[in-house]
């Protein structure tokens, strides 16, 4: 006997409960209940290549292997991991093979298929095109970005929910009773609010919530009717430091920081604080959140309400001075702030009409009035001539003036808003822009 052989008793429970027909498939309703397409096309034995797109645990694999079981097809595997172009020639030659030699069809599975670069995915196309195997990916990220065109055109692409509270307890329950895969034959007493803890621990994922079940059966105290007890305490030692969900730098990562930056702009302080709070839980370098959050405070509140650039600047530093978790109270107050805030989206518009018409317009001179006269020689030039000092005119400002080049002509790039305290900045501009009009009219009153 090999002594490296895993028996299936030593196997993990998540892969000892992988269901092994479609009706013990838990989740994804939405493309596997009963006349759903995915499902209809398992039952019908369409066959095509796809991609499953979504957060671990949430059935790829599984889904991969109903598939070519339920089809009667050869399924073969590949990491993108721990794979190159040697070893998928090697699996489409084992495609081929089986096709010729027994008249299957291959389901070829790719996990991780976002961690293959161009090259590597070019090398399926032909054979995803002339039939030699199903293509079947797997990836947490999105595909739209992680996959190319080519092979994104081949595919059809099936998006994967995190489950819910009550798939992930159904899970639970049926490795609880199945007494040939799970623990149904070894009397576990599991208590409602350990079980309520372990679901919430799962945090969506199948996978996480049998092995945590697993540690705390493991953990388990033996009862005199020798019944195994798994507590609430237990299960707090086994999700004691667990994360939540949080790809750094992945799909989900900025999912949720555009969640934040939209409560924030749409003035939900509660909804602002809660993602907030998710993506510090989950690991996010707090430094990140708060670049957004200057960013935020000139995008969307601007010069309606100043004081949110200074507030998202202070909490900047008083996170460096104090660090994690202390700082992280003041950037919740410049969160909260902001989300409060007047809104005004208007310098971030006007700035980006500016930068248009500069790299559109070319290097258009400055005009003569304008140019700085610090030399003899460029006094002799003109430089600064007929320039009005604004201090010196009515009102402290030379109305009618004409800053802008010759080639370019006036533009109105800045249109405050009605709120805050671009209200009084608007009255300011409209006063302004009626001494223009009134000297191009000639009354120099």
């Amino acid at each position: 006997m090999d002594l490296f052989q895993t028996t299936a008793a030593q196997r993990p429970l998540a892969d000892r409960m992988r269901p092994r027909r479609l009706g013990e498939f838990v989740g994804q309703a939405h493309i596997m209940a009963p006349g759903k397409p995915l499902r209809r096309a398992i039952e019908e034995n369409r066959l095509h290549s796809m991609v499953f797109w979504g957060p671990p645990g949430t059935g790829k694999t599984t889904l991969a292997r109903l598939i070519a079981a339920h089809s009667e097809a050869e399924f073969l595997s590949l990491s993108a991991v721990l794979s190159g172009v040697k070893d998928i020639r090697t699996t489409v030659e084992r495609a081929r093979a089986v096709r010729a030699g027994e008249g299957r069809a291959t389901v070829l599975f790719v996990d991780e298929v976002h961690r293959f670069n161009k090259a590597q995915q070019d090398a399926f196309l032909p054979h995803v095109e002339d039939g030699t195997v199903f293509f079947v990916g797997a990836t947490t990220e999105n595909p739209s970005f992680e996959l190319n065109n080519a092979l994104l055109s081949r595919v059809r692409v099936y998006v994967l929910k995190a489950l819910g509270a009550e798939e992930l307890g159904t899970l639970i329950d049926q490795a609880l009773g199945d007494p040939e895969r799970g623990f149904g034959a070894s009397r576990i007493d599991l208590d409602a609010e350990a079980r309520r803890s372990l679901v919430s621990a799962a945090d969506g994922d199948a996978r996480r919530a049998l092995n945590l079940l697993e540690l705390a059966v493991d953990l388990g105290v033996e009862t005199d009717d020798r019944h195994i007890a798994v507590s609430q305490a237990v299960v707090a030692e086994v999700t004691r430091g667990g994360v939540r969900r949080f790809d750094k730098g992945g799909e989900l990562f900025y999912d949720q920081i555009s969640a934040l930056h939209k409560s924030v702009r749409g003035s939900d302080p509660d909804a602002a604080l809660y993602w907030l709070s998710r993506m510090l839980d989950g690991g996010c370098d707090p430094l990140y959140v708060i670049r957004r959050v200057v960013r935020m405070a000139s995008e969307d509140i601007g010069n309606a309400d100043p004081r949110a650039l200074r507030l998202a600047l202070d909490a900047w530093e008083t996170f460096e001075r104090l660090g994690s978790p202390e700082g992280e109270l003041a950037v919740a107050q410049a969160v909260v702030y902001l989300a409060c805030a007047s809104k005004s989206n208007a310098v971030y518009k006007a700035f980006g009409a500016a930068m248009d018409d500069a790299r559109r317009a070319g290097s258009l001179e400055v005009p003569v009035h304008l140019r700085n006269a610090p030399t003899r020689l460029t006094r002799e030039l003109g430089h600064g001539k007929g320039y009005r000092y604004a201090h010196d005119e009515a009102q402290g400002y030379a109305a009618g003036e004409d800053y802008f080049p010759a080639g370019l002509g006036r533009r109105r790039y800045y249109l405050p808003v009605e709120r805050g305290l671009e209200l009084r900045i608007k009255e300011r501009l409209d006063h302004l822009r009626a001494l223009d009009a009134r000297h191009r009219k000639g009354d120099r009153n």
